[in-house]
């Protein structure tokens, strides 16, 4: 069975230590959170486990493979995805043409369409207009969620896939989560929504760069609520320290 590891994993950044010794393991075909507050360490994880950034201590394995000198690339060719926080705009190039890779992707064009009604993007609206300040923040997240479900990974790490989203939100994480599990995609959603978490089979509570907790996700979940309901630093993990400087990545 495949599996994405990493192995007593810190990074540090400016002095400062964001994750210390994370342990993780994400087995084949299963659903993943990770938990925690605003300014955990949380998206810094995501990019670990992507190849933006290495690790200042540990390793990052694919079954037996140590990957942690892959770049992005080399990671994606290996079937790991990223959905990233805030999508890019591209500018001159069609919803169908950035779904399908200039038509590079071997799919066809029933494919592209399922994959937009999954993200709420009607095909005959959408799959001619262009990735750019034509369409709204949603509508590009939306499309970049489609693009990682056209590319079928083994992988697929969701990094706030609700952030900048409608009230539809709910819905849509049902019917995404719903077709990676089909396809026996690993997901792995990041997220500091208790409902969303519950979604996921397994979970990791991250917070101040550790793995405070792990288990069930409905067992963990309840955790988290215990923990950050009465957490003095929540405040702070959430808006940022006390002179105003942001938390984590």
């Amino acid at each position: 069975m495949s599996m994405l590891l990493l192995r007593n994993v810190t990074y540090s950044a400016n002095g400062r230590k964001i994750l210390e010794r994370i342990n993780m393991r994400f087995k084949e075909g299963m659903s993943y959170s990770i938990l925690g507050p605003n300014g955990a360490g949380k998206s810094t994880l995501a990019y670990i486990l992507m190849g933006v950034i290495k690790p200042s201590e540990g390793r990052v394995f694919m079954g037996d493979k140590d990957i942690t000198e892959l770049n992005i690339t080399e990671r994606a060719k290996l079937g790991i995805n990223l959905l990233w926080q805030e999508p890019a705009r591209y500018d001159g190039i069609a919803v169908e043409e950035y779904l399908t890779l200039g038509g590079k992707l071997n799919v066809d064009k029933e494919e592209v369409r399922e994959v937009l009604e999954i993200v709420g993007l009607p095909y005959e609206l959408y799959h001619s207009r262009f990735v750019d300040k034509s369409l709204s923040g949603g509508e590009r997240k939306r499309v970049e969620l489609a693009s990682i479900l056209l590319l079928k990974p083994k992988y697929a790490i969701l990094d706030e896939p609700d952030s900048g989203l409608d009230i539809t939100v709910t819905e849509l994480i049902d019917r995404t989560l719903d077709y990676l599990k089909r396809i026996g995609t690993t997901i792995i959603l990041i997220t500091h929504h208790e409902d969303i978490a519950k979604k996921t089979e397994f979970s990791y509570f991250v917070c101040s760069g550790k793995v405070v907790r792990k288990g069930f996700s409905d067992e963990v979940v309840e955790y988290y609520k215990r923990a950050c309901g009465r957490c003095p630093l929540l405040e702070v993990m959430r808006y940022g320290h006390q002179d105003g400087s942001s938390k984590g990545i």
